[in-house]
Order: C-alpha cells, then structure tokens, then sequence
C-alpha cells in the first residue's frame, strides 16, 4: 500500500510543476488594465459608471441624508428647547421650595419664640406663686415666733418672780407674795 501512495504522490508533483510552468508563460505580458489599446475603453466605463454614481448619489441618497440631517438637527433643537424648558420649570421649583422652606424655617422660629414666651410666662407664674407661698409662710412663722417668744417673755417673768421668792425665802426665810413680786417687776419693767 506504501508503494501505491508514493505513486500517487509522484504524479500530482509532476501535474504541479507543469500547471506553474504553463502559468509563467502566461504572466510575460505587460498588466491589462496598463495596456494602451484598454485606455478608451477604461475611460468610457469610467465616465458612464461615474455619471451613474453622480446621478444616484444627488438624486436618491444626498436629499435622503439632507433629509434625516434636517430632521436629526430638528430633533436636537426640540431636545434643546424641552431640556431649557425643564431647567426653567426646575430652577422655578427650586426658589419656590427655598421660599417654601424660609417661611416654614420662620413659622418654626415664631412657634419656638411663642413657646419660649408662654414658658417664661408660666415659670415667672409659678415663681410668683412659690414666692407668695414661701412669704405667707415666713409671715405665719414669724407670728409663731413672736407669739413664741411673748409667751415665753411671760412665763420667764413668771419663772423670775418664782426664783426670786425662793431664793429669797431661802436666803431670809421669809415668805414673800409672790403677787406683790410679779407687781413690782411688771412696774420696773
């Protein structure tokens, strides 16, 4: 089988070499499209097919890409106009919502300072209360002190004129009335 295939291999070398040497013989030749006899040919063709390119692209596809260039620029001119019409409306929201805010900001300063009043107004109540508490309650100690300190003048007079007449019965040993005592002390008072 080996030897079959090597043959097989031999021949397409040889139908090779043959194919590429009929091939140079072809190629001695000057290029066709730089041969003067072609040139009026060339130029006829040139001419035809470029007209018909002018044709085509003037009437069919320049007014089709003018066409969507106008219609391109119209869209973008649109765009513009709704997008500066936004930012407008935006910028009107914007200082109509600062203004919203600023009277809001005020109208919580305002409760704040009224509520600030209305709790100086009760504490200054309820100090004046506390104060008119505390003053009737001194007044009313006072009255007990001095209703404290009359009684106890009164009984300390009472107790001089009993230490008196014991400390004279026990010095002299006479009994002294305490009556005339309280007396004569109330008179040298």
């Amino acid at each position: 089988m080996a030897i079959i295939s090597s043959a097989f291999a031999a021949e397409g070398e040889q139908a090779t070499h043959e194919a590429v040497g009929a091939g140079e013989a072809h190629h001695e030749g000057v290029f066709p499209p730089f041969q003067t006899e072609n040139f009026a040919p060339q130029i006829f063709w040139l001419v035809i097919i470029f007209g018909l390119l002018y044709v085509l692209m003037s009437r069919i596809a320049l007014p089709r890409v003018g066409g969507i260039i106008e219609n391109r620029g119209a869209k973008i001119a649109s765009d513009l106009g709704a997008a500066r019409e936004m930012q407008s409306k935006a910028q009107a929201a914007a200082a109509a919502n600062d203004e919203n805010l600023r009277r809001r900001r005020d109208e919580a300063q305002g409760i704040g300072r009224e509520a600030q009043h209305k709790i100086a107004a009760e504490s200054a109540r309820q100090r004046a209360l506390a104060e008119s508490q505390a003053a009737e309650k001194i007044r009313a100690a006072d009255e007990r002190i001095a209703s404290a300190k009359t009684q106890a003048l009164a009984n300390v007079e009472q107790i001089a004129v009993d230490a008196a007449a014991s400390i004279v019965e026990k010095l002299t040993g006479a009994k002294i009335d305490q009556a005339a005592l309280a007396k004569h002390a109330t008179s040298s008072n």
